[in-house]
Protein backbone atom coordinates (compact mmCIF):
# COMPACT_ATOMS: atom_id res chain seq x y z
CA UNK A 1 0.00 0.00 0.00
CA UNK A 2 1.32 3.44 -0.98
CA UNK A 3 0.17 5.89 1.69
CA UNK A 4 1.21 8.95 -0.32
CA UNK A 5 -1.42 10.95 -2.15
CA UNK A 6 -1.35 10.85 -5.92
CA UNK A 7 -0.92 13.95 -8.07
CA UNK A 8 -4.60 13.74 -9.00
CA UNK A 9 -5.68 13.60 -5.35
CA UNK A 10 -3.44 16.56 -4.48
CA UNK A 11 -4.97 18.52 -7.37
CA UNK A 12 -8.50 17.75 -6.13
CA UNK A 13 -7.53 18.98 -2.67
CA UNK A 14 -5.79 22.13 -3.94
CA UNK A 15 -8.58 23.14 -6.31
CA UNK A 16 -11.35 22.51 -3.81
CA UNK A 17 -9.55 24.31 -0.99
CA UNK A 18 -8.91 27.34 -3.19
CA UNK A 19 -12.55 27.52 -4.21
CA UNK A 20 -13.87 27.07 -0.67
CA UNK A 21 -11.44 29.65 0.71
CA UNK A 22 -13.18 32.20 -1.51
CA UNK A 23 -16.77 31.01 -1.26
CA UNK A 24 -16.86 29.00 1.97
CA UNK A 25 -16.11 31.59 4.63
CA UNK A 26 -17.95 31.36 7.98
CA UNK A 27 -20.34 34.09 6.83
CA UNK A 28 -20.99 32.19 3.59
CA UNK A 29 -21.64 29.01 5.58
CA UNK A 30 -24.13 30.72 7.89
CA UNK A 31 -25.93 32.32 4.97
CA UNK A 32 -26.15 29.08 3.01
CA UNK A 33 -27.48 27.17 6.01
CA UNK A 34 -30.35 29.64 6.37
CA UNK A 35 -31.60 29.23 2.80
CA UNK A 36 -34.63 27.10 2.00
CA UNK A 37 -32.46 24.35 0.50
CA UNK A 38 -29.95 24.47 3.36
CA UNK A 39 -26.97 24.95 1.04
CA UNK A 40 -25.70 27.28 -1.70
CA UNK A 41 -27.23 25.86 -4.86
CA UNK A 42 -25.07 27.99 -7.17
CA UNK A 43 -21.88 26.79 -5.45
CA UNK A 44 -23.11 23.18 -5.58
CA UNK A 45 -23.68 23.44 -9.34
CA UNK A 46 -20.22 24.94 -9.75
CA UNK A 47 -18.62 22.13 -7.73
CA UNK A 48 -20.43 19.61 -9.92
CA UNK A 49 -19.56 21.35 -13.17
CA UNK A 50 -15.91 22.26 -12.51
CA UNK A 51 -14.83 19.38 -10.25
CA UNK A 52 -17.41 16.68 -10.88
CA UNK A 53 -17.76 16.44 -7.10
CA UNK A 54 -20.97 14.34 -6.81
CA UNK A 55 -19.71 11.97 -9.52
CA UNK A 56 -16.13 11.50 -8.33
CA UNK A 57 -16.67 7.84 -7.40
CA UNK A 58 -19.24 7.02 -10.12
CA UNK A 59 -18.22 5.07 -13.24
CA UNK A 60 -17.53 7.02 -16.42
CA UNK A 61 -20.32 5.17 -18.22
CA UNK A 62 -22.79 7.06 -16.01
CA UNK A 63 -21.12 10.43 -16.46
CA UNK A 64 -18.92 10.10 -13.38
CA UNK A 65 -15.22 10.85 -13.05
CA UNK A 66 -14.37 7.19 -12.44
CA UNK A 67 -12.19 7.79 -9.38
CA UNK A 68 -12.36 5.75 -6.19
CA UNK A 69 -13.32 6.14 -2.56
CA UNK A 70 -10.01 7.82 -1.65
CA UNK A 71 -10.64 10.73 -4.03
CA UNK A 72 -14.12 11.24 -2.65
CA UNK A 73 -12.65 11.11 0.87
CA UNK A 74 -10.24 13.91 -0.07
CA UNK A 75 -13.21 16.00 -1.22
CA UNK A 76 -15.15 15.24 1.97
CA UNK A 77 -12.17 16.27 4.09
CA UNK A 78 -12.04 19.64 2.36
CA UNK A 79 -15.80 20.26 2.60
CA UNK A 80 -15.58 19.27 6.27
CA UNK A 81 -12.73 21.71 6.83
CA UNK A 82 -14.96 24.55 5.62
CA UNK A 83 -18.09 23.08 7.28
CA UNK A 84 -19.68 23.45 3.85
CA UNK A 85 -23.43 22.76 3.81
CA UNK A 86 -23.99 20.52 0.79
CA UNK A 87 -25.88 17.37 -0.26
CA UNK A 88 -22.56 15.56 -0.91
CA UNK A 89 -22.84 13.00 1.88
CA UNK A 90 -26.55 12.28 1.40
CA UNK A 91 -26.26 12.03 -2.39
CA UNK A 92 -22.79 10.69 -3.19
CA UNK A 93 -22.03 8.64 -0.07
CA UNK A 94 -25.43 7.11 0.68
CA UNK A 95 -27.93 7.27 -2.18
CA UNK A 96 -25.79 6.89 -5.32
CA UNK A 97 -24.02 3.66 -4.22
CA UNK A 98 -27.38 2.06 -3.42
CA UNK A 99 -28.83 2.99 -6.80
CA UNK A 100 -25.71 1.58 -8.47
CA UNK A 101 -25.90 -1.64 -6.45
CA UNK A 102 -29.65 -2.34 -6.53
CA UNK A 103 -31.15 -0.38 -9.42
CA UNK A 104 -32.18 -1.82 -12.73
CA UNK A 105 -30.24 -0.87 -15.85
CA UNK A 106 -32.95 1.65 -16.73
CA UNK A 107 -32.92 3.19 -13.24
CA UNK A 108 -29.14 3.51 -13.22
CA UNK A 109 -29.11 5.02 -16.70
CA UNK A 110 -31.76 7.56 -15.73
CA UNK A 111 -30.57 8.61 -12.27
CA UNK A 112 -26.80 8.25 -11.99
CA UNK A 113 -25.85 10.64 -14.85
CA UNK A 114 -28.09 13.31 -13.35
CA UNK A 115 -26.49 12.78 -9.95
CA UNK A 116 -23.01 13.00 -11.46
CA UNK A 117 -23.92 16.25 -13.21
CA UNK A 118 -25.24 17.81 -10.01
CA UNK A 119 -28.75 18.06 -11.46
CA UNK A 120 -30.28 15.57 -9.01
CA UNK A 121 -29.83 15.34 -5.26
CA UNK A 122 -30.98 12.31 -3.31
CA UNK A 123 -31.51 11.31 0.31
CA UNK A 124 -31.76 7.99 2.12
CA UNK A 125 -34.77 7.65 4.44
CA UNK A 126 -34.50 4.75 6.89
CA UNK A 127 -36.88 4.47 9.86
CA UNK A 128 -35.51 3.87 13.29
CA UNK A 129 -33.50 5.68 15.90
CA UNK A 130 -30.08 5.60 14.22
CA UNK A 131 -28.82 5.72 10.66
CA UNK A 132 -25.70 3.86 11.76
CA UNK A 133 -27.81 0.84 12.78
CA UNK A 134 -29.28 0.54 9.28
CA UNK A 135 -25.77 0.81 7.80
CA UNK A 136 -24.49 -1.96 10.04
CA UNK A 137 -22.11 0.27 11.99
CA UNK A 138 -23.64 -0.06 15.46
CA UNK A 139 -25.88 -3.13 15.05
CA UNK A 140 -26.47 -6.11 12.81
CA UNK A 141 -28.82 -4.85 10.06
CA UNK A 142 -30.02 -8.35 9.10
CA UNK A 143 -33.80 -8.63 9.05
CA UNK A 144 -34.41 -4.89 9.21
CA UNK A 145 -35.06 -4.86 12.98
CA UNK A 146 -33.61 -1.34 13.02
CA UNK A 147 -36.78 -0.16 11.26
CA UNK A 148 -39.42 -1.92 13.30
CA UNK A 149 -39.22 -5.46 11.96
CA UNK A 150 -42.55 -5.13 10.15
CA UNK A 151 -44.55 -4.29 13.26
CA UNK A 152 -46.31 -1.00 13.94
CA UNK A 153 -44.16 1.97 13.08
CA UNK A 154 -41.62 2.51 10.36
CA UNK A 155 -42.81 2.56 6.76
CA UNK A 156 -45.06 -0.04 5.13
CA UNK A 157 -45.40 -0.75 1.41
CA UNK A 158 -48.65 -1.90 -0.17
CA UNK A 159 -49.69 -2.83 -3.68
CA UNK A 160 -50.64 0.15 -5.78
CA UNK A 161 -53.60 -1.67 -7.37
CA UNK A 162 -55.20 -3.73 -4.62
CA UNK A 163 -54.26 -1.79 -1.51
CA UNK A 164 -53.15 -5.04 0.12
CA UNK A 165 -49.61 -5.53 1.36
CA UNK A 166 -47.47 -6.56 -1.58
CA UNK A 167 -46.01 -10.04 -1.28
CA UNK A 168 -44.52 -10.81 -4.67
CA UNK A 169 -42.50 -8.94 -7.21
CA UNK A 170 -44.05 -8.77 -10.67
CA UNK A 171 -42.93 -7.45 -13.98
CA UNK A 172 -42.99 -3.81 -14.83
CA UNK A 173 -45.65 -4.54 -17.45
CA UNK A 174 -48.38 -5.22 -14.88
CA UNK A 175 -47.43 -2.36 -12.62
CA UNK A 176 -45.61 -4.49 -10.08
CA UNK A 177 -42.93 -1.96 -9.27
CA UNK A 178 -45.54 0.65 -8.29
CA UNK A 179 -46.32 0.64 -4.57
CA UNK A 180 -48.02 2.87 -2.02
CA UNK A 181 -46.06 3.83 1.08
CA UNK A 182 -47.43 4.60 4.53
CA UNK A 183 -45.54 5.81 7.59
CA UNK A 184 -42.88 8.32 8.53
CA UNK A 185 -39.14 8.68 8.96
CA UNK A 186 -38.12 11.12 11.65
CA UNK A 187 -34.57 11.97 10.58
CA UNK A 188 -33.53 12.19 6.93
CA UNK A 189 -30.31 13.98 6.00
CA UNK A 190 -31.20 16.70 3.47
CA UNK A 191 -34.66 15.16 3.27
CA UNK A 192 -36.44 18.51 2.99
CA UNK A 193 -34.74 19.49 -0.27
CA UNK A 194 -33.69 16.25 -1.98
CA UNK A 195 -35.00 15.73 -5.52
CA UNK A 196 -35.23 11.98 -4.93
CA UNK A 197 -35.92 9.94 -1.80
CA UNK A 198 -34.76 6.35 -1.26
CA UNK A 199 -37.19 5.04 1.34
CA UNK A 200 -36.66 1.78 3.23
CA UNK A 201 -40.06 0.15 3.78
CA UNK A 202 -41.45 -3.19 4.93
CA UNK A 203 -43.42 -5.40 2.60
CA UNK A 204 -44.77 -8.94 2.66
CA UNK A 205 -46.90 -8.61 5.76
CA UNK A 206 -45.80 -9.58 9.24
CA UNK A 207 -45.15 -13.32 8.52
CA UNK A 208 -42.90 -12.63 5.52
CA UNK A 209 -41.79 -9.12 6.32
CA UNK A 210 -38.67 -7.92 4.58
CA UNK A 211 -37.15 -4.53 3.94
CA UNK A 212 -36.96 -3.08 0.43
CA UNK A 213 -35.93 0.27 -1.00
CA UNK A 214 -38.34 2.45 -2.96
CA UNK A 215 -37.85 5.56 -5.07
CA UNK A 216 -40.09 8.51 -4.22
CA UNK A 217 -39.99 11.55 -6.49
CA UNK A 218 -41.16 14.57 -4.44
CA UNK A 219 -41.88 16.64 -7.55
CA UNK A 220 -44.77 14.37 -8.55
CA UNK A 221 -45.54 12.39 -5.39
CA UNK A 222 -48.83 12.91 -3.56
CA UNK A 223 -49.33 12.49 0.15
CA UNK A 224 -45.72 13.42 0.87
CA UNK A 225 -45.04 15.88 3.71
CA UNK A 226 -41.49 17.02 4.43
CA UNK A 227 -40.77 19.14 7.50
CA UNK A 228 -37.32 20.56 8.10
CA UNK A 229 -36.08 20.23 11.66
CA UNK A 230 -34.59 23.03 13.70
CA UNK A 231 -31.22 21.43 14.39
CA UNK A 232 -28.25 22.22 16.60
CA UNK A 233 -25.96 22.09 13.57
CA UNK A 234 -27.54 24.20 10.85
CA UNK A 235 -24.86 23.16 8.36
CA UNK A 236 -26.24 19.61 8.27
CA UNK A 237 -30.03 19.88 7.91
CA UNK A 238 -32.42 17.01 8.42
CA UNK A 239 -36.15 16.60 7.99
CA UNK A 240 -39.11 14.46 8.99
CA UNK A 241 -40.66 12.70 6.02
CA UNK A 242 -44.31 11.61 6.22
CA UNK A 243 -45.77 9.27 3.61
CA UNK A 244 -49.55 9.14 3.35
CA UNK A 245 -50.57 6.77 0.56
CA UNK A 246 -47.58 8.00 -1.43
CA UNK A 247 -46.75 6.45 -4.77
CA UNK A 248 -43.31 4.86 -5.05
CA UNK A 249 -41.25 2.75 -7.42
CA UNK A 250 -39.34 -0.33 -6.30
CA UNK A 251 -35.57 0.10 -6.56
CA UNK A 252 -34.52 -2.93 -8.57
CA UNK A 253 -36.21 -5.43 -10.81
CA UNK A 254 -37.94 -7.50 -8.08
CA UNK A 255 -38.28 -7.85 -4.33
CA UNK A 256 -35.72 -10.62 -3.90
CA UNK A 257 -32.75 -8.28 -3.56
CA UNK A 258 -30.78 -8.29 -0.32
CA UNK A 259 -31.43 -4.73 0.73
CA UNK A 260 -30.09 -5.06 4.27
CA UNK A 261 -26.91 -6.54 2.86
CA UNK A 262 -26.60 -3.67 0.40
CA UNK A 263 -27.07 -1.15 3.20
CA UNK A 264 -24.36 -2.86 5.23
CA UNK A 265 -22.06 -2.86 2.18
CA UNK A 266 -22.58 0.89 1.80
CA UNK A 267 -22.05 1.44 5.54
CA UNK A 268 -18.27 0.93 5.54
CA UNK A 269 -17.49 3.32 2.66
CA UNK A 270 -19.98 5.88 3.98
CA UNK A 271 -18.33 5.71 7.41
CA UNK A 272 -14.93 6.30 5.80
CA UNK A 273 -16.26 9.40 4.04
CA UNK A 274 -17.93 10.69 7.19
CA UNK A 275 -14.68 10.08 9.07
CA UNK A 276 -12.76 12.10 6.46
CA UNK A 277 -15.30 14.91 6.76
CA UNK A 278 -15.00 14.92 10.58
CA UNK A 279 -11.20 14.95 10.31
CA UNK A 280 -11.41 17.95 7.99
CA UNK A 281 -13.63 19.76 10.50
CA UNK A 282 -11.22 18.96 13.34
CA UNK A 283 -8.24 20.14 11.28
CA UNK A 284 -10.06 23.36 10.38
CA UNK A 285 -10.85 24.06 14.02
CA UNK A 286 -7.25 23.35 15.04
CA UNK A 287 -5.84 25.64 12.36
CA UNK A 288 -8.07 28.51 13.46
CA UNK A 289 -7.10 27.94 17.08
CA UNK A 290 -3.38 28.00 16.28
CA UNK A 291 -3.84 31.27 14.37
CA UNK A 292 -5.71 32.74 17.36
CA UNK A 293 -3.13 31.81 20.01
CA UNK A 294 -0.36 33.28 17.84
CA UNK A 295 -2.15 36.63 17.66
CA UNK A 296 -3.80 36.84 21.10
CA UNK A 297 -1.45 38.41 23.65
CA UNK A 298 -1.51 38.11 27.42
CA UNK A 299 1.08 39.51 29.83
CA UNK A 300 2.90 41.07 26.90
CA UNK A 301 3.36 37.86 24.86
CA UNK A 302 1.28 35.61 22.59
CA UNK A 303 -0.61 32.99 24.59
CA UNK A 304 0.63 30.40 22.12
CA UNK A 305 4.11 30.77 23.64
CA UNK A 306 2.91 29.44 27.00
CA UNK A 307 3.99 25.86 27.58
CA UNK A 308 0.58 24.73 28.83
CA UNK A 309 -1.09 25.97 25.62
CA UNK A 310 1.60 24.32 23.49
CA UNK A 311 0.98 20.98 25.23
CA UNK A 312 -2.76 21.17 24.66
CA UNK A 313 -2.33 21.99 20.99
CA UNK A 314 0.26 19.24 20.56
CA UNK A 315 -2.18 16.70 22.00
CA UNK A 316 -4.87 17.88 19.59
CA UNK A 317 -2.47 17.64 16.66
CA UNK A 318 -1.70 14.02 17.49
CA UNK A 319 -5.41 13.22 17.81
CA UNK A 320 -6.24 14.79 14.45
CA UNK A 321 -3.33 13.19 12.59
CA UNK A 322 -4.15 9.76 14.01
CA UNK A 323 -7.81 10.14 13.02
CA UNK A 324 -6.77 11.27 9.54
CA UNK A 325 -4.61 8.19 9.08
CA UNK A 326 -7.49 5.99 10.21
CA UNK A 327 -9.93 7.70 7.82
CA UNK A 328 -7.73 7.17 4.77
CA UNK A 329 -6.96 3.61 5.78
CA UNK A 330 -10.74 3.07 5.86
CA UNK A 331 -10.98 4.59 2.39
CA UNK A 332 -8.56 1.86 1.29
CA UNK A 333 -10.22 -0.86 3.41
CA UNK A 334 -13.87 0.10 4.13
CA UNK A 335 -14.28 -2.73 6.66
CA UNK A 336 -12.46 -0.42 9.07
CA UNK A 337 -14.96 2.38 8.47
CA UNK A 338 -16.74 2.09 11.80
CA UNK A 339 -13.55 2.33 13.83
CA UNK A 340 -12.24 5.19 11.71
CA UNK A 341 -15.52 7.07 12.20
CA UNK A 342 -15.33 6.55 15.97
CA UNK A 343 -11.79 7.92 16.11
CA UNK A 344 -12.66 10.88 13.89
CA UNK A 345 -15.74 11.81 15.92
CA UNK A 346 -13.72 11.65 19.12
CA UNK A 347 -10.96 13.83 17.64
CA UNK A 348 -13.54 16.36 16.43
CA UNK A 349 -15.26 16.50 19.81
CA UNK A 350 -11.99 17.09 21.69
CA UNK A 351 -10.71 19.64 19.18
CA UNK A 352 -13.97 21.59 19.10
CA UNK A 353 -14.07 21.75 22.90
CA UNK A 354 -10.49 23.01 23.10
CA UNK A 355 -11.20 25.51 20.33
CA UNK A 356 -13.90 27.10 22.45
CA UNK A 357 -11.67 27.05 25.57
CA UNK A 358 -8.55 28.47 23.94
CA UNK A 359 -10.46 31.30 22.28
CA UNK A 360 -11.29 32.54 25.78
CA UNK A 361 -14.36 34.62 26.49
CA UNK A 362 -15.18 35.29 22.85
CA UNK A 363 -15.15 31.56 22.15
CA UNK A 364 -18.17 31.10 24.40
CA UNK A 365 -20.40 33.35 22.32
CA UNK A 366 -22.75 31.68 19.85
CA UNK A 367 -21.85 34.24 17.20
CA UNK A 368 -18.19 33.22 17.06
CA UNK A 369 -17.09 30.74 14.39
CA UNK A 370 -15.71 28.40 17.07
CA UNK A 371 -19.28 27.38 17.78
CA UNK A 372 -19.81 26.27 14.19
CA UNK A 373 -17.27 23.54 14.89
CA UNK A 374 -18.62 22.86 18.37
CA UNK A 375 -22.15 22.39 17.02
CA UNK A 376 -20.91 20.16 14.18
CA UNK A 377 -19.03 17.97 16.69
CA UNK A 378 -22.02 17.61 19.03
CA UNK A 379 -24.54 16.96 16.26
CA UNK A 380 -22.27 14.53 14.40
CA UNK A 381 -21.86 12.30 17.42
CA UNK A 382 -25.59 12.38 18.15
CA UNK A 383 -26.39 11.43 14.57
CA UNK A 384 -23.58 8.98 13.81
CA UNK A 385 -22.45 7.72 17.21
CA UNK A 386 -22.10 7.28 20.01
CA UNK A 387 -18.40 6.50 19.73
CA UNK A 388 -18.52 3.63 22.21
CA UNK A 389 -21.31 1.94 20.21
CA UNK A 390 -19.26 2.12 17.00
CA UNK A 391 -16.26 0.57 18.74
CA UNK A 392 -18.29 -2.06 20.55
CA UNK A 393 -19.93 -3.29 17.34
CA UNK A 394 -16.60 -3.34 15.48
CA UNK A 395 -15.05 -5.39 18.28
CA UNK A 396 -17.89 -7.90 18.25
CA UNK A 397 -17.76 -8.18 14.47
CA UNK A 398 -14.03 -8.91 14.73
CA UNK A 399 -14.72 -11.70 17.25
CA UNK A 400 -12.87 -10.05 20.12
CA UNK A 401 -15.64 -10.91 22.57
CA UNK A 402 -17.09 -14.35 23.17
CA UNK A 403 -19.14 -15.95 25.99
CA UNK A 404 -17.02 -17.66 28.68
CA UNK A 405 -16.56 -21.39 28.10
CA UNK A 406 -14.92 -23.41 30.86
CA UNK A 407 -14.56 -26.46 28.63
CA UNK A 408 -12.67 -24.67 25.87
CA UNK A 409 -8.89 -25.09 25.96
CA UNK A 410 -7.10 -21.93 26.98
CA UNK A 411 -10.21 -20.28 28.44
CA UNK A 412 -9.18 -17.09 30.21
CA UNK A 413 -11.78 -17.26 32.96
CA UNK A 414 -13.77 -20.13 34.51
CA UNK A 415 -17.42 -20.62 33.66
CA UNK A 416 -19.83 -18.40 35.54
CA UNK A 417 -21.23 -19.96 38.74
CA UNK A 418 -24.15 -17.89 39.89
CA UNK A 419 -24.31 -19.69 43.22
CA UNK A 420 -20.81 -18.48 44.06
CA UNK A 421 -20.16 -15.32 42.11
CA UNK A 422 -23.68 -13.90 41.91
CA UNK A 423 -25.61 -12.80 38.82
CA UNK A 424 -22.76 -10.54 37.68
CA UNK A 425 -20.75 -13.58 36.66
CA UNK A 426 -23.19 -14.31 33.84
CA UNK A 427 -22.27 -10.96 32.29
CA UNK A 428 -18.55 -11.71 31.98
CA UNK A 429 -16.96 -12.13 28.59
CA UNK A 430 -13.69 -13.57 27.41
CA UNK A 431 -11.26 -11.34 25.53
CA UNK A 432 -9.38 -13.58 23.10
Amino acid sequence: MDAAFSAEQDEIRRTLRTLLTRHGTPDDVRGAALTAEGYDTALWRRLARDLGLPGLALPEEYGGVGCGLAELAVACEETGRALLPSPLIATAALAAPLIAALGTAAQRAELLPRIAAGELTAALAVPGAALTAALGLTADPTGGTWSGGGRAGGVQAASATTGKTATTGKTAADGATARRLYGEVDQVLDGHSADLLLVAAHTGGFPRSRTLLFLVRPETATGLVRTRHTTLDGTRPSARVELRDTGAELLGADDTRDVTGALAAVGGPAAALLAAEAVGSAAGALERTVEHVKAREQFGRPIGSFQAVKHRLADLYVQVRAARSAAYYAAWDPTAGGLALAQALEALRLTAAETVQLHGGIGFTWEHEAHLYFKRAAAAELLLGPVHALRDHAARQAGLFAPPDAGAPGADVPAADSSVAGPEAAERVVVR
